[in-house]
């Protein structure tokens, strides 16, 4: 499936294409991510207006294009001031992740222990993030949370998944800087 876009979008959808069939995960989610990052520097990516519509409680997360090879999904989210994620993983699946439009702070986090379902992590950096900034997540290395950092406006984000990503895990607080994790079903906002 893939929605109606730009130019932009099309020329993109190939260097993804051409991305996926790299040998190892590593080398697609680089190549990746230097093609979002060419096409967002370069000339822009217009999206069709719904993708620029965020909701009052929550971030949109729309599909833009499945591969019908099933090798990627590329899912744009619009965040309303304030929104953010709770912390979270991938579920096993890498990401690349970049910012279309505004701006977005995102923090990673290492997990340091698993005692029997309690999760500690470590706080590690904290990105601020603009316009063509992108990140890979490449499991293990994938637990984080993001924020939309403009008081005011919304801001977009594009994800490209190895595969239909259809689940994470959030990790809520459970006391004494301990996290339970809780499988969350993911859906797309029409």
């Amino acid at each position: 499936m893939t929605q109606t876009v730009s130019s932009e979008f099309e020329s993109l959808k190939g260097k993804l294409d051409a991305a996926v069939g790299a040998p190892d995960v590593t080398t697609i989610a680089q190549q990746i991510k230097a093609a979002l990052q060419d096409v967002l520097r370069r000339q822009g990516l217009s999206l069709p207006e719904r993708f620029h519509t965020s909701l009052p409680d929550t971030y949109a997360r729309r599909l833009l294009h499945r591969d019908p090879d099933g090798r990627y999904t590329v899912v744009v989210m619009t965040w309303g001031p304030g929104q953010k994620t709770a912390l979270h993983d991938h579920a096993g699946i890498w990401c690349v992740e970049c910012v279309v439009d505004g701006e977005m702070e995102i923090t990673q986090y290492d997990l340091i222990s698993d005692d029997g379902g309690n999760y500690r992590f470590t706080r590690q950096n904290c990105v601020a993030a603009s316009r063509g900034a992108a990140g890979c997540l490449i499991p293990p290395f994938e637990y984080h949370t993001l924020a939309n950092a403009r008081p005011d406006r919304s801001s977009i984000t594009m994800h490209v998944y190895g595969g239909d990503m259809d689940h994470c895990h959030v990790f809520e607080p459970s006391g004494g800087g301990l996290y339970r994790r809780v499988t969350r079903a993911l859906s797309y906002t029409e």
